[in-house]
Order: structure tokens, then C-alpha cells, then sequence
């Protein structure tokens, strides 16, 4: 019987998940489809309860229900239950649904593209202390890395985090002025967006130009910090790569296939108009 999948969201007419995993079933040969479903805040139990009666095989959760799904699952994978937010769900042979987030891991995936493996051994700095912060915090730290340090406007909230993981907790101002010790530096917070203010969470003036900086945002593909980045002189790390990353690991966890990252990024590279040279990500146009 053919398998299908879905992603839950509010809103989720704009994902790029369905012709993303529609893609890589058929180019795995797996019979199966992949679609949006769009749940209201307040009705995640209701849809849970709708797609496992309707025999759906697994979905992918996000915004505004990472944590509100979590009552409905019967377990969750280490890295989840350390986060409280679930990105992918299971379905068991026996029916249990089991939660796990590929969130964080498709980041630290989408960095060693770029850093190598040597990057475990640098200072980073996260910048936010969000729930994609946090994320990314204990991926980090789940992957080996040992030097993490995580800066926000409210500083209660990188402790929180570095509660957890170990590191400092700055201010913006603190890390701005010290941003020369850090050679990998993570921007988690929405400013960027095309949704979003624009502008810069900080100055990068204090930055080391031998630095690897990382946006998770990727509409647009380069933000405002990572053309600030690239002024100078840095090299960067757009978000396209951890959407891509934490789709290509939930497509495993359901079919225990990765599939192909590359082909798919120059996929959908194409589609918004841009192209990737010799490995760096060039802007074709202004949009």
C-alpha cells in the first residue's frame, strides 16, 4: 500500500517540504507522497489523532507546534527531549508515535560542509537565544563541540541555554566587543527575514575576517548579516543548507535512506533564481 507523509504548520502553504520529499521518493523509487496540512493553534491533537486513523506513516511539524505536539507522542529521541520541541514524527511498527528533531543536527551538518570536522576544536557564538538557538546549542554540544557560547538583547535567556551546554552567556554588547575571539559565528534570530525588520542584531566590525559565518535564514538567501559578513571578508553559511540537512534526516529516519543533499540544493538554488560557484554561494541578482 502506498505510504504518505505530511507536514503540519500554521501557516504551511509556503514549504518548500512536499516537492522537496516528493522529489526524493521518486528519485528513491519509494511509492509514497508528501503533503502540507494546515492546523490551527489549539487543534494539534485533533490532527495527531486524524493522521494516525488515516494511516499516515510519519510528518514533519513546524511553526507554531514544535512543543505542542510533544503530549501527543508516546516517546521522544534524546536530542528532542533535551530541546521539549519535535520537528519529526514516526510511526512505529507497533503504532507508537515516536518524536525526534532533525533541526539542530541539519545545522551542525550544513557548518562541517563548510568548517570540516576541524570546526569541533573552534570558539562559537551563537547569536539569539530562541528556540532555534537552543537547538543548535545541543546539537553542538551532542556532536562534540566544546567551546559554545550564546549572546541575546535578554541575557536571562542565553543562560538558559548555556544552563545546559556549558559556554558564557553575553549581551550583545559583550559579544560585539569581544567577537574577535570567535571563529564560527551562528545568527539564529529572525532579523534578516523577508518577513522580518531589517538590520543587524550586531556590528560585525570587531569580527576577525578568518571567520566562518552562518545565517539560519534563507529567504533571503543572503541577509543583511551575511552581505555584512561578506564585506568583511568572511566566508558565510546560508540556511538553505540546514532546511535541506534536517529534511534529508527526517526522510532516513522514515526510510532509513539519506538521500541526495547536493543534487537537491542546486534544485532548489535554481528555482529562487540563484547559482552556486566553486562551492560559494554567489548572488545572480538583487531581488
Amino acid at each position: 500500500m502506498k505510504k504518505w507523509y505530511a507536514v503540519l504548520g500554521d501557516p504551511v502553504s509556503h514549504s518548500k517540504s512536499p516537492a522537496m520529499h516528493e522529489h526524493w521518493f521518486g528519485e528513491n523509487a519509494i511509492d509514497a507522497s508528501y503533503i502540507p496540512v494546515h492546523v490551527p493553534a489549539g487543534e494539534v491533537g485533533e490532527a495527531v489523532r486524524s493522521l494516525r486513523t488515516l494511516g499516515a506513516s510519519g510528518w514533519n511539524v513546524t511553526v507554531p507546534h514544535k512543543q505542542a505536539i510533544i503530549p501527543f507522542l508516546d516517546e521522544l529521541d534524546s536530542l528532542a527531549e533535551a530541546m521539549q520541541a519535535v520537528n519529526t514524527v514516526r510511526v512505529m511498527p507497533d503504532g507508537r508515535l515516536r518524536g525526534s528533531n532533525t533541526d539542530g543536527p541539519g545545522f551542525v551538518r550544513s557548518l562541517e560542509q563548510a568548517a570540516g570536522p576541524a570546526a569541533k576544536e573552534e570558539k562559537v557564538l551563537i547569536v539569539g537565544a530562541g528556540g532555534a538557538a537552543s537547538g543548535i546549542a545541543l546539537a553542538l554540544m551532542q556532536e562534540g563541540y566544546r567551546h559554545v557560547s550564546v549572546c541575546n538583547r535578554t541575557v536571562g535567556k542565553a543562560e538558559y541555554i548555556t544552563g545546559k551546554t556549558g559556554g558564557e552567556a553575553l549581551s550583545l554588547a559583550e559579544a560585539e566587543e569581544r567577537l574577535g575571539e570567535y571563529r564560527i559565528l551562528i545568527q539564529t534570530t529572525p532579523v534578516g527575514m523577508s518577513t522580518a525588520r531589517a538590520g543587524l542584531p550586531l556590528g560585525l566590525h570587531n569580527l576577525s575576517p578568518d571567520a566562518l559565518v552562518a545565517d539560519i535564514v534563507y529567504s533571503p538567501l543572503h541577509t543583511e548579516f551575511l552581505k555584512a559578513a561578506m564585506a568583511n571578508g568572511n566566508r558565510i553559511v546560508d540556511g538553505l543548507g540546514m532546511f535541506i540537512f534536517q529534511g534529508a534526516l527526517a526522510f532516513r529516519e522514515w526510510t532509513g535512506i539519506l538521500p541526495d543533499t547536493e543534487k537537491m540544493r542546486e534544485r532548489l538554488m535554481r528555482e529562487m533564481g540563484y547559482s552556486d560557484v566553486e562551492g560559494k554561494t554567489k548572488e545572480l541578482s538583487e531581488k
